[in-house]
């Protein structure tokens, strides 16, 4: 496979700038992985989808204000984004800057002097002046995603948050779950729909496009994932029913399928590199709620494995045709899997 395998065009006035005054106002395209049918629907039609009885397992990260503008000493500014804390002060860190950042540089921001201590990779490990949560929390911005392009308001500090947010340390949302709100919720609860989470910090090389030609060369980032005893009971208990375990978002598919074993779904805590493209075989997700994502992205290519490619390049030239909203605060997908990926 090739990366443009994966490309589509978009109309860039199809991007969502602002979220949308109500969470469950969003639009719904539900796919059929098998037939590749679509039917136009609203987030609010969830409950015609779901049975009672099947799981909706939500990420319950939280998003911090990651993102933080500093200078240099000679004046020329320095944008730092935190992928994670690491122990004590140290963290590790995006670094963008006109010039390039070289070991042992202090940047200067309102919470004191970052140091820049060495490269690990594409990010910089830095020694800051209070421990990461801190320092970002007292100083830091939301970071919204490159394409939406304005600054932050308070608003943001709500809406690119979910309602499940509890365990602080992603850097983007998991967009899947911003279309919940208590309406939404209290409909599924009343249709009998059971509910779990897992936690995936959410990296900033969500937003780091497929630079292979070959997507087979594609190297993953790296993210923290917890699935947990509770889950793990809430999803055997809905297979042994016959019921259906639904993921909320690509990030909770990547962590169920990640902490599955040997074909059975244990307990994991750790980093996850799952790279999810076309021939991977789901032995957890039955179906998936998701946005709609960038052409060529790690997060198209998951969509598509579920769902079959064509199907799903087809869906996004309907909802494309069909003036959906796009990318982290456009509308929703809810996607069932082709023939043949539980064989």
């Amino acid at each position: 496979m090739r990366r443009a395998d994966f490309h589509y065009e978009l109309p860039t006035e199809l991007i969502a700038q602002e979220p949308l005054r109500a969470r469950s106002s969003s639009r719904l395209l539900a796919l059929d992985g098998v037939t590749g049918a679509t039917r136009d629907l609203n987030i609010l039609d969830l409950p015609q989808l779901i049975e009672p009885g099947d799981l909706l397992v939500f990420n319950d990260t939280r998003v911090i204000p990651a993102r933080l503008t500093g200078s240099k000493p000679t004046g020329g500014q320095v944008e730092l984004l935190l992928e994670r804390p690491l122990d004590g002060r140290r963290a590790l860190l995006h670094a963008r800057a006109s010039k390039a950042v070289r070991p042992g540089l202090r940047i200067e921001t309102p919470g004191g002097a970052v140091e820049m201590i060495r490269r690990e990779g594409d990010l910089w490990i830095a020694e800051l002046p209070a421990t990461a949560f801190e320092f970002f929390e007292s100083h830091g911005q939301i970071p919204l995603p490159p394409y939406i392009a304005r600054e932050p308001d308070a608003i943001d500090r709500d809406r690119y948050q979910s309602r499940f947010a509890r365990h602080r340390g992603a850097v983007a949302a998991p967009t899947a779950s911003l279309h919940f709100d208590d309406l939404l919720l209290s409909r599924l609860e009343a249709h009998g729909v059971e509910t779990a989470f897992v936690t995936l910090h959410v990296g900033a090389g969500t937003f780091q496009p497929v630079r292979s030609e070959s997507v087979g060369a594609h190297v993953m980032h790296a993210e923290f994932t917890a699935v947990g005893e509770a889950v793990c009971l809430a999803v055997r208990v809905t297979k042994a029913r016959g019921k259906r375990v639904i993921a909320v978002g690509t990030t909770v598919v990547r962590a169920l399928e990640t902490a599955t074993a040997n074909g059975e779904l244990e307990p994991y805590v750790g980093d996850t590199r799952l790279f999810v493209v076309p021939g991977f075989r789901f032995q957890v997700v039955d179906a998936m709620i998701t946005n709609f994502h960038l052409p060529e992205s790690t997060l198209l290519m998951l969509v598509s494995a579920f769902a079959g490619r064509e199907h799903v390049l087809a869906a996004y030239a309907h909802a494309i045709r069909a003036r959906y909203r796009f990318f982290s605060y456009g509308d929703a997908m809810f996607v069932t899997p082709s023939r043949e990926v539980h064989t």
